[in-house]
């Protein structure tokens, strides 16, 4: 079953167990974060990736300039352990990373979550690829995901026992967009996915595709 498939399934369950007068705010919610425009403001394909240095959830210190010398990156940004769609997409990303591997590609997740938040859903989901920590979502807002949730909606999150205060670090209200990135070695953004909807993401199998395709160009860098 592919990733999206297996979301929709997922959505189509739960849907039904949230009262209607809390669907009624995440609906509208999120048809005002897609009408806002926010997903235009993201770097696209084409564009030159910017760097960061995030800690990982084993402690190091890791940077997409030291990633890309040993080859491209597939860079896919979440909203946290606390998001069941995440987790889905995240264990889906895991049953791909040795495709990913062999193409000579390095994944890494990034969220806004404290570090031993990014440690449990590693160990959770036996992740084996870098998760990072994002605290404050700064490199959120240079690739332009980062959006804050509306007092409303967070309200909700925080009924539903979801404490972003604590996870987030003190940055309770910002969250980035999904998104996936194919980062060549040049730091050129070469294939992008990005959607103000959390219940879709990127597919898998795209992605392998993607880095298919950039194996194919002809005149760049190799590994």
């Amino acid at each position: 079953m592919g990733l999206n498939t297996a979301l929709r399934a997922f959505y189509a369950s739960r849907h039904a167990e949230i009262p209607e007068h809390i669907r009624e705010i995440m609906e509208r919610s999120g048809r005002e974060l897609a009408a806002s425009g926010a997903a235009e403001q993201a770097v696209k394909v084409g564009d030159t990736a910017p760097d960061f240095m995030l800690p990982s959830a084993a402690g190091a210190s890791i940077g997409l300039t030291g990633l890309l010398k040993s080859g491209p990156v597939v860079l896919t940004f979440y909203r946290g352990a606390w998001c069941p769609y995440c987790n889905l997409a995240l264990r889906h990303l895991q049953q791909h990373v040795g495709a990913m591997s062999e193409r000579g590609a390095r994944l890494v997740a990034v969220s806004p979550q404290i570090a031993d938040e990014s440690l449990s859903i590693t160990q959770k989901h036996h992740l084996t690829f870098d998760v990072l920590s994002d605290i404050g979502s700064g490199t959120a807002k240079r690739y332009g995901l980062a959006f804050d949730l509306t007092e409303e909606l967070a309200s909700v999150y925080e009924a539903f026992g979801m404490d972003l205060q604590r996870v987030n670090g003190g940055h309770a209200h910002t969250l980035p967009l999904p998104a996936t990135y194919v980062i060549d070695r040049d730091s050129t953004i070469r294939w992008a996915f990005v959607n103000t909807d959390y219940t879709t993401r990127a597919e898998p199998t795209d992605i392998i595709a993607a880095l298919d395709t950039l194996a194919a160009t002809p005149g760049r860098q190799r590994p």
